[in-house]
C-alpha cells in the first residue's frame, strides 16, 4: 500500500546516483516529483523511467527552488531528498508508523543521516547523527530564499524520527572539493549580495579577522570537540576541508567584491 507522501527530488546531472535515490522510494509514496535544474546528462531520463512528474527549473536561488518543488506535491506530506540519498526500510517503516500515530502531533519531522565518503561512513565529526528536517507538511514550511544553505521557518514543534537517511554525499576527496568549489561560490554571491544592500553589515560578518576565526574554530570544534579524530585521516581531512570552506568563501568574496568597487569607479 503507497503512503499518502509525495517524494520531492531536486537534481542537477545525478545521472550516477539518481537510479539508486528513486529505486528506493519506488512503490511506496504516493508519488514521486523530480525538478531538474537543466542538467546535461541522462538525469531526466532516468527519471521518466520512475515518474511523469518531471519538471525542469533553472535554480536561481536554492530557496526558492525547493519551495517550488514542493509546492508541486499533491500531498500534504513531502519528504524533500536529494539524488544521493537513499530511504531504508526501517525509515520507511517508521515513517509510516509517525504519520498514523503522531499525524496531528507534529507538522514535520527531522531523521538522522549516515553520511558517507566512498563506502565509509562519517560517523564522527558532528556528521551523525546530523539530524535533517525532511518529512513535512507543505503548507507548514518555507524555505529561506537565500543561494546556499537556506534556513527552514516552520509552524510548530518538530517530531524525531530515530533510523537514519543514507548519504552518500562524497565518492571521494576529488569529488569533495568539487562540491566545496560550488558551494563557496554561491556562499561568496551570497555575501556580495548581502553588500550590495547593506555594506557596512557585510564588512563586519564577512571579514579577514571572522573569516580566519571561524575556519579555526570548525576545524577544532570537528576535529577535537566532535571527536573528528577517530575517523582517522578521513576525519583530518573532513575537518580540515570544513575550515578551507570558510577562507575560500572569503577568498572569493574578496574578488568579487574588489570587481565591484574598480566597476563603480570607472
Amino acid at each position: 500500500m503507497e503512503l499518502p507522501v509525495s517524494v520531492v527530488v531536486i537534481t542537477k546531472n545525478e545521472e550516477k546516483r539518481l537510479k539508486d535515490c528513486l529505486e528506493s522510494v519506488r512503490g511506496w509514496a504516493s508519488e514521486i516529483i523530480l525538478v531538474d535544474d537543466e542538467s546535461t546528462d541522462k538525469t531526466r531520463e532516468i527519471a521518466r523511467l520512475y515518474t511523469d512528474k518531471v519538471f525542469v527549473r533553472r535554480m536561481d536561488n536554492e530557496g526558492r527552488h525547493r519551495n517550488w518543488a514542493n509546492s508541486q506535491a499533491k500531498c500534504d506530506w513531502v519528504l524533500s531528498l536529494d539524488a544521493d540519498e537513499r530511504v531504508t526500510g526501517e525509515l520507511k517503516e517508521e515513517i509510516a508508523a509517525a504519520l498514523k500515530n503522531n499525524y496531528h502531533d507534529y507538522p514535520g519531522f527531522t531523521i538522522p543521516r549516515k553520511n558517507f565518503l566512498g563506502n565509509y561512513w562519517l560517523r564522527w565529526g558532528g556528521l551523525y547523527p546530523a539530524p535533517q528536517l525532511k518529512l513535512f507538511l507543505k503548507d507548514r514550511l518555507l524555505w529561506e530564499e537565500v543561494e546556499v544553505h537556506p534556513r527552514a521557518f516552520m509552524e510548530g514543534d518538530c517530531g524525531r524520527l530515530n533510523n537514519p537517511l543514507l548519504h552518500y554525499t562524497y565518492a571521494d576527496f576529488a569529488d569533495f572539493l568539487r562540491k566545496l568549489n560550488n558551494q563557496t561560490n554561491l556562499e561568496a554571491k551570497k555575501w556580495l549580495d548581502v553588500y550590495k544592500i547593506n555594506p557596512k553589515k557585510a564588512n563586519y560578518k564577512m571579514n579577514f579577522i571572522h573569516a580566519l576565526w571561524r575556519a579555526q574554530d570548525r576545524f577544532f570544534r570537528a576535529y577535537l570537540s566532535k571527536k573528528g579524530w577517530r575517523d582517522g585521516f578521513i576525519g583530518f581531512m573532513i575537518s580540515f576541508f570544513s575550515a578551507l570552506y570558510q577562507m575560500i568563501a572569503y577568498a572569493k568574496y574578496w574578488e568579487m567584491k574588489k570587481k565591484l568597487m574598480e566597476q563603480g569607479k570607472s
